[in-house]
């Protein structure tokens, strides 16, 4: 195990279907979140792919790359954490993404990257039992905040699951790629509506035992009655509990909220 937990990709099959599906979809830029040492770049680079932007955390991941990528290579070495990153460091105008995410910080990179201006196409790899929770619907067990701020911003497709076999060293549970692309319209007018929304949502799971109208008044200390009014506006039953609301109900109920709450 490295310094930054990394488990490195050595299954060929499962690297050609990653960047098979990226490339069917590709737009604009393509940048790689995390290339360790180079198992994706290299199968992109010998498929015909080139002017890439790498973000690598690790400085001997980056020594590495420095090293071995061919000479022939157009790429943009970025040495950072990605979750540090400006908007300004990446290449502006459309971006597609790749990366065989860090467990640990995937869910924050994804939504980092969800997002970003110009955001086009994302394939990356989970941990299955979070790639599942993009899928998961209302009432169910997996079903949570990751699910309906993923739901509100993109449409998921599976596009291969992966055993720990795959990977040196291997991890202790299956992973799943996800090809990821925006929603074509979108649930939010604004950024403080997205803002908002993320808020709300996080609020409501922290009571999650509650309803949604008691998690509001515990949160906020606003008026139970004028609570009362604007869940009805926005379609929430008073007895909703947070897991029983589909992200648009979240969406339609942050702007609802906004003046009285936000």
């Amino acid at each position: 195990m490295q310094k930054y937990g990394q488990h490195f990709l050595v299954n060929q099959g499962v690297i050609d279907k990653i960047t098979g599906a990226l490339i069917d979809n590709q737009i604009g830029s393509l940048i790689e979140i995390g290339p360790g040492k180079g198992a994706l770049t290299f199968d992109l680079l010998n498929k015909g792919l080139n002017d890439l932007t790498l973000v690598e955390i690790d400085p001997k991941m980056s020594e590495f790359l420095k090293q071995n990528l061919p000479s022939w290579a157009t790429y943009k070495l970025i040495e950072k954490d990605f979750l540090t990153l400006s908007e300004s460091d990446l290449p502006t105008g459309d971006k597609t993404f790749i990366s065989n995410l860090p467990y640990i910080d995937a869910a924050q990179i994804l939504l980092k990257v969800l997002d970003l201006k110009g955001f086009a196409c994302a394939v990356f790899m989970f941990q299955r039992e979070q790639a599942r929770k993009f899928f998961a619907q209302p009432e169910t067990k997996l079903y949570g905040p990751l699910s309906i701020m993923v739901q509100a911003r993109a449409t998921v497709q599976s596009v291969c699951r992966v055993s720990p076999g795959s990977f040196n060293p291997p991890p202790k549970v299956d992973s799943e790629v996800v090809l990821i692309k925006p929603k074509e319209k979108t649930f939010f007018v604004s950024p403080e509506h997205k803002k908002n929304f993320d808020e709300l949502v996080k609020c409501a799971f922290i009571y999650r035992r509650k309803t949604i109208l008691n998690a509001l008044c515990e949160s906020y200390k606003k008026n139970k009655d004028d609570l009362i009014k604007i869940l009805g506006k926005s379609g929430v039953k008073v007895s909703a509990r947070a897991e029983e609301l589909d992200a648009r109900h979240y969406a339609d109920l942050a702007l609802n909220l906004k003046g009285f709450i936000f």
